[in-house]
């Protein structure tokens, strides 16, 4: 790290971490959204009814749900360098041998083992988030990852489909998983887990990063080399369950269109392979901008009113109320055409709840904000083991506008939630 004076300017050494991070964010939604795209010709190769296809789905979400908290505790205690990388590795050869599956049996043992990797990706880079930005940057910085995300999982459906129409569905895995080791090599060699120790990060950039205490030194990180995690008040800070509560409900709709939207668009609005996968990526791209919006305003209103309440509260509730608003029309309408504008403005609302979401926890997380982070994505990945499944149950019985419906109900749950128990405010833990 250079000796530059503080007025020095501040070089772009977090910019290069957010390019990183987001860039594993993508591969993270690539890697767990291909299924989707190939679930009609999996269905057809295999002869799956929508239950047992749903309970496929769901077996990414099960791990992913339950491995969580380890995966956050995991970069509290090591740090994000050396877990996210043997985590993106480990995922990566998951998902090729997706392509090896020879049956529902695999396929449900394969996709919980590819959760158990992904599990720790947002918790570690939380935490790596948490000690590479200011407090200012947080919404934005969750926002810019996830829109990533969601920008894999617009790109998923047309890669997938070019694959599948040459090479068959299996290739798409392959590929897929190629690209995630290279990642993980890239990471290992590039990221470090403080921004004191990478060579691109000046004084400057230190100072703005750590901020300065009143006789102009640069403040000192929030990093133990232990971490003792007081469960106990964890589990009892009605703080900790309103963000799990609220996260749950988002969650649960998210994953409507991450799995069943290319089937429903294809099997109930009559489109077809090829059209039905395409327009299932509007949303998500609808999503990409939602993440970026959301993450913005946050901050925006973070700087101008100084309350994190007013901040994280007002984006979260309107895009939870403004994405039930839509997708209740969806799934009632009978023209194609507008069910598919519907879901993608409510997919635009819905991941504008992402920013503040995500800022909470480190927020209210401090040293702890990767198992802050991890409890809440738990709770809210339970929401995704359950979603398709529920979903496969009510379009088996040939009831496909209910799930859409339930979701609604359960999003005005969560907006109730923010409103009255989330408090950005209200550290979980506290020293």
């Amino acid at each position: 790290m250079s000796e530059e004076p503080a007025a020095a300017r501040l070089s772009n050494g977090r910019w290069y971490v957010l390019l990183l991070i987001s860039l594993m964010y993508l591969i993270t939604y690539l890697d767990r959204v291909n299924i989707s795209t190939a679930a009609p010709e999996i269905t057809k190769e295999f002869g799956f009814d929508k239950v047992t296809m749903g309970v496929i789905f769901s077996a990414f979400a099960w791990s992913y749900a339950l491995f969580q908290v380890p995966g956050g505790w995991l970069s509290d205690r090591f740090g994000a360098r050396t877990v996210l990388t043997s985590l993106v590795a480990y995922w990566s050869l998951m998902t090729a041998a997706t392509g090896l599956a020879a049956g529902a049996t695999s396929l449900k043992i394969i996709r919980f083992l590819f959760g158990v990797g992904e599990a720790g990706a947002f918790p570690g880079a939380t935490r790596a988030m948490q000690l590479w930005y200011p407090r200012s940057e947080r919404g934005f910085v969750q926002g810019i990852t996830h829109s990533a995300s969601r920008f894999g999982a617009a790109i998923a459906p047309p890669i997938v489909l070019a694959i599948m129409l040459n090479f068959g569905w299996r290739a798409a895995f392959f590929i897929c998983g190629a690209i995630g080791i290279v990642w993980s090599i890239w990471w290992a060699f590039s990221y470090r887990n403080l921004p004191e120790d990478h060579g691109l990060v000046n004084r400057a950039e230190l100072a703005h990063i750590r901020g300065v205490d009143a006789s102009g030194a640069v403040n000192a990180p929030q990093i133990q080399k232990q971490t003792q995690v007081p469960w106990s008040r964890l589990l009892a800070s009605g703080n900790m369950w309103a963000v799990m509560c609220a996260y749950f409900t988002y969650v649960y709709c998210l994953w409507i269109f991450l799995t069943w939207l290319p089937t429903y668009l294809i099997d109930v609005r009559h489109f077809t392979l090829l059209k039905g996968g395409l327009l299932a990526s509007l949303p998500l791209w609808a999503g990409v901008v939602g993440d970026t919006v959301g993450g913005l305003v946050t901050d925006w209103l973070l700087r101008r009113t100084g309350s994190a309440k007013i901040a994280r509260r007002t984006v979260a509730i309107t895009g939870l109320l403004g994405c039930a608003v839509f997708i209740t029309p969806a799934a009632l309408t009978a023209d194609a055409v507008t069910a598919v504008v519907c879901l993608t403005i409510s997919m635009f609302f819905l991941e504008c709840t992402i920013g503040p979401s995500w800022a909470v926890p480190m927020d209210t997380g401090g040293k702890y904000s990767g198992t802050v982070s991890g409890m809440m994505n738990m709770a809210g990945n339970f929401g995704a083991a359950l979603s398709p499944i529920v979903f496969g149950v009510l379009a088996q019985n040939g009831n496909w506008e209910a799930p859409f419906i339930l979701a609604a109900a359960l999003l005005v749950a969560g907006s109730a939630v923010w409103a009255f128990w989330v408090n950005p405010e209200q550290a979980i833990l506290t020293e």
